[in-house]
């Protein structure tokens, strides 16, 4: 009812206030007031009981669940990575396998076609040699034959001229005589 009066006075407008007894503020701050200590120690061991009971109950064994959970996770992950690890160096060691395997092979193929290709050119050459040397024998023949041709064409030409000699400066013409001097001289 104060508060309405104070508000009407101060023009119609509606002013709000808030008073304190003054014998609020003789006594101390509550939990340092000495004649409720034993109610407050008793509260606070019901409080103590009461949260240990929750937490020992309800709390902490849903912690531990989480952890042993999440221990149980590690481990699997874990066991998971090295079963990775494991099958990437078999992988590994599967693809180096292969890869030796598939130089020795690219190798053997190499050295394989080194071999037929000079299998081939030992063949080509050894033909080659052969058709070299019916030539050079052919040649031979023919040099052979033409230097006998020659050779009969220069003791007839030897003949005809020993014989012109003779002609020229005795007079007379002895074929067979000349046809003898010229194969004396030629052998």
């Amino acid at each position: 009812m104060i508060d309405e009066a104070v508000a009407q006075e101060a023009g119609g407008e509606l002013v709000a206030g808030t008073e304190v007894p003054a014998d609020a503020h003789s006594s101390s701050f509550p939990p340092f007031d000495s004649s409720s200590f034993e109610s407050q120690i008793v509260w606070l061991v019901l409080s103590f009981v009461a949260l240990y009971l929750l937490m020992s109950r309800v709390a902490l064994p849903r912690i531990a669940t989480v952890l042993e959970e999440r221990r149980d996770r590690i481990a699997d992950d874990l066991d998971q990575a090295a079963q990775y690890k494991r099958q990437t160096e078999e992988a590994i060691e599967a693809y180096e396998t292969a890869l030796a395997e598939a130089r020795a092979k690219a190798q053997g193929i190499a050295q394989e076609t080194r071999d037929r290709l000079q299998e081939e050119t030992e063949r080509q050459r050894v033909s080659i040699e052969a058709r070299l040397a019916e030539k050079i024998a052919d040649a031979e023949k023919q040099i052979a034959a033409t230097r006998d041709a020659a050779l009969q064409n220069v003791r007839a030409v030897a003949v005809d001229v020993a014989d012109t000699i003779v002609t020229r400066l005795l007079g007379e013409s002895d074929r067979s005589a000349a046809e003898r001097a010229v194969d004396r001289e030629l052998a």
